[in-house]
């Protein structure tokens, strides 16, 4: 029904209302009576077998829903509804920012991707922290953490500190975003003494609250294999607990759409199939790198149950899905997990 009906007509739409036009039915939907219960027996595996443990987490399965999907943590509660072992909130940023002008999401269909130059949009962390609060479910969460787009550089720890302090009592790990290509001048922080100071600034402050809490890395696909490198030495050395790879990619090469539509889109990061296999031979890296134990979350164009497969084979403890959500609807969560047995 999905791919028959609702998809073609939701494609009709701008991407980013289409987005929210989902999402408010989705919440629509789980606030009638039994709602919430008919979609977690719809599209919910609940098997030990799908069960892993890692970051001292005990994770219902493997699937998550990456950062960005739902950046101001809106629809927590909805979307556990779905299958999804853990969801990652944001990308938050210290103070609220209406990101970049729009439109600023679009679609490549012939490519099943997406491009996107939102721009850390969101509600601030206070308010995050806020919704997180009163949530229902007891769903593994992630704060995906940044920079507001005005804060420099040099200053930019201080901002991960503000939205460490703020979400702290509400998230179960927390993912460092230096990797995004929409923020101007983010993706300097992936610079090996930048980031060094970066990782250590917040570890410490983890390391100061009551209970300590995982910090991860999510990193760029568009890295070369002597800044891998660099970033292994920095995990390593910083003692960050895992990381996660990638997020989108500046590049544009290989697509099947035209490359005057390509150009009419802009700027950002393209997601989904033409990203699949980059994200898989950085996992691959690092995995080869940082040995079997080291953990590692895989993300980017995880299409179809086949790609889910091949990103874990690649060495990933865990998958994240976004651009393969949006196209594959409410039941691709529950197509992987079956696949995964």
């Amino acid at each position: 029904m999905y791919h028959l009906l609702i998809r073609p007509l939701l494609f009709l739409l701008p991407p980013e209302t289409a987005h929210h036009v989902t999402l408010m039915a989705l919440k629509a939907l789980c606030s009638l009576p039994f709602g919430r219960s008919l979609l977690t027996a719809l599209f919910s595996v609940d098997d030990t077998k799908l069960k892993k443990r890692i970051l001292g987490l005990e994770f219902p399965n493997p699937v998550g829903l990456a950062a960005g999907f739902d950046k101001d943590a809106k629809y927590v509660d909805e979307l556990a509804c779905l299958g999804f072992g853990f969801i990652e909130i944001g990308t938050v940023t210290p103070l609220p920012q209406p990101g970049n002008e729009k439109p600023r999401l679009f679609r490549l269909s012939k490519d099943k991707a997406l491009i996107n130059r939102l721009g850390f949009n969101n509600a601030g962390v206070a308010e995050a922290a806020r919704r997180l609060k009163k949530r229902k479910t007891s769903i593994i969460i992630g704060g995906n953490i940044g920079k507001n787009k005005n804060t420099p550089n040099e200053e930019a720890l201080r901002d991960y500190i503000i939205c460490v302090d703020a979400l702290y009592e509400y998230v179960d790990y927390f993912v460092l975003n230096v990797s995004s290509p929409n923020t101007p001048g983010l993706r300097e922080l992936q610079d090996k003494e930048p980031l060094r100071i970066l990782l250590k600034g917040v570890k410490q402050q983890l390391q100061n609250k009551p209970v300590y809490k995982p910090m991860l890395l999510k990193i760029a696909p568009d890295l070369t294999d002597s800044q891998l490198e660099d970033i292994v030495f920095i995990l390593r050395d910083t003692q960050t607990d895992g990381v996660i790879a990638t997020n989108t990619t500046i590049l544009r090469q290989g697509l099947n759409t035209s490359e005057k539509r390509v150009a009419q889109c802009g700027p950002g990061g393209l997601s989904g199939k033409p990203l699949r296999e980059r994200s898989n031979q950085v996992i691959r890296f690092l995995r080869q790198r940082l040995g079997p134990d080291y953990p590692i979350i895989g993300v980017g164009g995880i299409m179809t149950p086949d790609d889910a497969v091949e990103k874990l084979k690649a060495g990933a403890d865990l998958i994240q899905i976004y651009t393969g959500f949006v196209y594959g609807g409410p039941g691709f969560v529950k197509t992987i997990l079956k696949r995964l047995f």
